[in-house]
């Protein structure tokens, strides 16, 4: 356009993308090969922070017993042994998850169902369930 040119009224502008349901949210996926910033899963990283945390409430002796601590956080103690259980994840799957980039079929969801207790198996699983 130059100067002299009229501005049209409507401008068209087309981006391919499209809305995925993940975690209760609405989550705008690229499509392959697009750049896009990451972002952090909240839910992942508040699990993560948490289990973390009761484990080190556990090994300190501040409570004896799984069933003890979670009567104190008001939980079940069935749920606090499966978020306790991403202790056992893999560092480099952590790492991932806290710097967002963790893959769109690692969700909270998913992590808490059983996985593997060794790393290389875990990172194999998490390939295993895309899709």
């Amino acid at each position: 356009m130059t100067r002299g040119t009229a501005v049209p009224d409507t401008v068209t502008l087309h981006v391919p993308f499209r809305f995925v349901k993940r975690g209760g949210r609405k989550e705008m996926h690229l499509p392959e090969g697009a750049t896009h910033s990451r972002q952090t899963d909240n839910a992942l990283v508040k699990a993560l922070a948490r289990a973390f945390r009761w484990k080190r409430m556990l090994e300190s002796g501040d409570f004896t017993t799984i069933a003890e601590l979670a009567e104190r956080e008001g939980l079940a103690p069935s749920y606090m042994t499966r978020v306790l259980r991403l202790t056992l994840l893999a560092p480099d799957i952590v790492e991932a998850i806290l710097d967002g980039k963790q893959g769109p079929e690692v969700t909270l969801a998913r992590v808490l169902e059983p996985f593997p207790v060794e790393w290389e198996a875990q990172c194999l699983d998490m390939i295993a369930r895309r899709g």
